[in-house]
């Protein structure tokens, strides 16, 4: 699978909730076992989302912009990582937040995807934490 072939949907918690809920369960919960009730939040209905799918309408993956200019809940199935999905969603989110005027964003990236994020031009900053038992570290990214 290439990046070429994935096409990367934005829109609203009431337009996209059932494939990003699919991907978080997969990813989140069901892999990584976060509780199930600390992966959906109120926050996903103020949110932007973002959804990958393959060329055959497969869900791939999913991010989202808080109206803050948090990035967050960025998750790829297992059988697409590597191939571009996450960097399309983190891209796509990024231009919503530059549309809307945002300056900056801040994302807590769990650390093994730390690298990933500063491809994407995301610095980290501050001392790693513990979030649903994972480790992250903050990150933010800003620009003119």
């Amino acid at each position: 699978m290439s990046a070429a072939a994935v096409n990367i949907v934005t829109g609203s918690w009431a337009d996209l909730h059932r494939d990003a809920t699919q991907v978080r369960t997969e990813v989140f919960v069901n892999e990584q076992a976060v509780p199930a009730e600390l992966e959906l939040d109120d926050a996903d209905a103020h949110a932007w989302h973002a959804v990958a799918y393959g060329h055959d309408g497969a869900v791939l993956g999913t991010g989202r912009l808080l109206p803050d200019g948090h990035i967050g809940r960025m998750a790829v199935v297992k059988s697409a990582r590597g191939a571009g999905v996450g960097a399309g969603i983190l891209q796509a989110l990024i231009a919503v937040a530059r549309q809307s005027g945002k300056q900056r964003l801040d994302l807590n990236a769990q650390v093994h995807a730390q690298g990933f994020y500063e491809r994407h031009g995301f610095r980290a900053t501050g001392a790693p934490f513990l979030d649903a038992g994972i480790v992250h570290v903050a990150m933010f990214r800003v620009w003119p």
